[in-house]
Formats: C-alpha cells, structure tokens, sequence
C-alpha cells in the first residue's frame, strides 16, 4: 500500500490499549486522569489557587505522553497548559520533554523511586524564557493521591523558590 492508500485508507485504530511497555511499567500508577486543585505563588506575584487536570498515558512504546490543563476556580477561565513526554529508563532515571502555552520549552532529568512512586525532575534546559531559569518538579503518590510541587528560579531570583502545588485525584 503506498503513502496516498494509506491516507484515503487509514488502518482503524485498535480499540484496547497496546500492553504497557516494560520501561513505562514502574510508573503506570500515573496512567490515566487526575484532577484537583493547586496553589501558586512566586515572590514577585500575588499568589492564586487553581483547579488543574493531567493526563498520562501510553501507546505501548517506551514513553509516558502528558498533557497538563488549569482553570480559574472562581470562572472556569482556561490560566495554563502543557504538554510533553516522560521517558523513563530501566536504571531509574528519567528525562521530560514540556512544551508550556506560553513558548517555554523544559527539558528535564532526573530520577524515580519505585518503592516510594515518586518523581524528581531539574531542569536540563529551559528554552524560550527571558526570565525563567531553572525549573525543579517533583510528584509523589500518597494516599492514592498524586501531589507534585514546582520550584522555579528567575533572572531577578536566583535561588529556586516554591512556585506551584496540587494534589490530584484519579477520576
């Protein structure tokens, strides 16, 4: 079948998901979809609390996709999104590719623990911010609940300093 078949005949999607690929298996307790409500804040902002969803899901190759949205809890007004990759290794390291709404780009590494299901992510780079520097993510299930907190370091804040926290549910 060449290229245009392919396209005026696309092959139908599978309707079960492909198992879960053996790098990505340590971390399925993150398949799926969580949602709850953050806090934020930074020294040069007033803080705010949100309501946020993530997404984490597979497609049976070595890669966890991720897909971030928030809202004003007050309106439901859409305030950030993202999306990226979470590639874990087999030695637990892992490294994260994030593409924010707002241009930034983050490419992350760092480690997980099984035992503890926790995530711990610094910034490799982050590209296409004038004021952002170094981003630091960290996420953790407790209690069936999936909390991550983010710290952030700025041209006029050198030092990593809180910035975001949520805790989630799984729905």
């Amino acid at each position: 079948m060449n290229q245009l078949q392919e396209l005026e005949n696309p092959r139908p999607i599978p309707a079960e998901s492909p198992p879960v690929h053996p790098f990505v298996a340590p971390l399925s307790y993150l398949l799926g979809t969580w949602r709850g409500q953050g806090e934020g804040e930074y020294p040069t902002i007033p803080s705010f609390r949100y309501g946020e969803e993530l997404r984490f899901s597979h497609s049976g190759k070595p890669v966890i996709s991720y897909t971030q949205r928030t809202w004003k809890l007050e309106s439901g007004a859409p305030m950030h999104a993202e999306s990226g990759y979470f590639r874990p290794n087999p030695d637990g390291s892992i490294e994260v590719v994030i593409a924010q709404s707002t241009g930034l780009v983050e490419v992350q590494k760092g480690t997980y623990n099984v035992d503890e299901q926790s995530i711990k992510l610094k910034s490799d780079l982050v590209g296409n911010a004038s004021k952002v520097k170094e981003i630091s993510r960290e996420f953790e299930l407790v209690n069936g609940k999936l909390s991550y907190v983010v710290h952030m370091s700025t041209t006029t804040n050198p030092l990593l300093q809180p910035h975001l926290k949520a805790i989630l549910d799984k729905l």
